[in-house]
């Protein structure tokens, strides 16, 4: 077998990141036969449907927004999506805005109060499409009463900062908001509502992604005042957000609708693409491009330097020892992981993966770990991650960097570039889980 592994690398990556294109998903699950709209094993008879809105968040909601137009045409009354900076696709009846991502910014403020109004007018006979897809919870700031954007800013930047897993940070989100945690659901009745989710988190809890705007929310405002404090950064929120919590906790703010809610009644749910998806797709090129392939995880989560080695370990005993199966071989692994930023460097949660596995793998021939996560941007990057071999290293402290004290300074970014090791996609449309390659000759 002499396909080169990184070129294998970027292959595989292509097609996982095809397979999960927001157009290719809806089709797989959203249809018209007739005057019958079947999503998923629901079906929908147009002609008791007065109106249809489609609003949307998410780094994939345009593109989504796009398909869910070709199919239905006419029959959109108005739409209304929200997309991150660069992911703009052309649609003819439905609006589309860009706003900031992973900080809300005031683009994105003013296109949800256009969002929310158009839910808002929704009647009993009409139907509200809702397209679903990571980089929602930054691209839809509905603040709560009190809370403006720049303390949703802050306290946004203090979580992702934290160390804080994407549940956690939701728990705060979804009570600092008046659409998320169920809430978008509230809104729209007595419309029927149908969701369609692109997931971009770990096991695919409803309630988390994008913040779960219309699934119940089973975290309360005793929850987020925890998270805060577990993380440290209590303290440092703005004031307006502590007084708001600990209001809500009180029971001075009515709580997110939680399970059994009668706003639930109407709403199909249906996530149409996911990690899993990816890996799958993954692993079927891999298998064609002619090597074994495995699957680990479709769950991984931890600190992203701490996965990076426990990653470099697993392509160690590949290469040495042929487990869990022999080269040429190929190894999946999806999810998410986090950074815990202590440093002042550059990078995202990707590039710091490989930056660590490549100081787990030196040395090492004919082996290459990749990481990247599929909406083509890794954290506040151009790049989506990077691919790293034996002599990553190597190149790095050729370049005049020394790749442990760039691991430590959170720089990741400069340390890559200076290998030639950046992953750059481009933005791809699309947000599901990050992925993780490791493949041996």
């Amino acid at each position: 077998m002499g396909k080169d592994p990184r070129e294998a690398a970027r292959e595989i990556i292509d097609a996982a990141i095809d397979a999960v294109r927001p157009e290719e998903c809806i089709r797989r699950v959203f249809r018209l036969e007739g005057e019958v709209l079947c999503v998923g094993d629901a079906r929908f008879d147009l002609r008791g449907v007065k109106r249809i809105y489609v609003v949307g968040f998410g780094k994939a909601s345009a593109g989504m927004a796009r398909a869910v137009e070709e199919i239905l045409g006419a029959r959109v009354a108005k739409g209304v999506v929200i997309t991150a900076e660069g992911y703009r696709i052309p649609t003819e009846r439905i609006r589309v805005h860009e706003a900031g991502h992973p900080l809300p910014d005031r683009r994105g403020l003013a296109a949800s109060c256009e969002l929310l109004s158009l839910v808002a007018e929704a009647e009993r006979e009409d139907l509200v499409i809702v397209l679903i897809s990571g980089g929602g919870s930054a691209l839809l700031p509905a603040p709560a009463e009190g809370i403006t954007l720049e303390d949703l800013v802050v306290t946004n930047e203090l979580l992702l900062r934290s160390g804080a897993v994407i549940q956690e940070i939701n728990a705060v989100r979804k009570h600092l908001s008046r659409a998320k945690g169920g809430q978008l659901a509230r809104l729209a009745q007595p419309a029927r509502v149908v969701a369609l989710i692109l997931s971009d988190v770990v096991g695919d809890p409803l309630d988390s992604i994008a913040s779960g705007p219309t699934v119940p929310d089973p975290t309360t405002f005793a929850d987020a005042v925890e998270v805060l404090r577990r993380y440290g950064i209590w303290g440092q929120v703005p004031p307006s957000v502590r007084r708001h919590l600990e209001r809500g906790a009180a029971g001075e703010i009515p709580e997110t609708p939680k399970p059994g809610d009668p706003c639930f009644a109407r709403v199909l749910n249906l996530i149409v693409g996911s990690g899993r998806h990816a890996a799958e797709a993954a692993l079927k090129k891999g298998e064609e491009l002619g090597f074994r392939g495995f699957i680990l995880t479709t769950t991984l989560e931890g600190e992203a330097r701490e996965v990076g080695r426990v990653v470099a370990a697993v392509a160690r005993e590949l290469r040495r020892c042929e487990r869990p199966i022999s080269p040429p071989a190929l190894l999946v692994l999806a999810g998410e992981t986090t950074v815990t930023v202590k440093g002042r460097g550059k990078g995202g949660r990707n590039q710091e993966l490989a930056l660590s596995a490549a100081l787990g793998i030196e040395g090492l021939r004919d082996v290459v770990v990749a990481s990247v996560g599929t909406d083509g941007r890794d954290g506040p990057t151009d790049a989506a991650g990077g691919i790293v071999d034996g002599g990553t290293t190597g190149r790095i402290r050729a370049a005049g960097h020394d790749p442990r004290a760039s691991l430590s300074d959170n720089d990741s970014y400069r340390a890559l570039a200076a290998a030639g090791d950046l992953l750059v996609t481009g933005p791809t449309g699309t947000n599901v889980a990050d992925l993780v390659l490791v493949l041996a000759a």
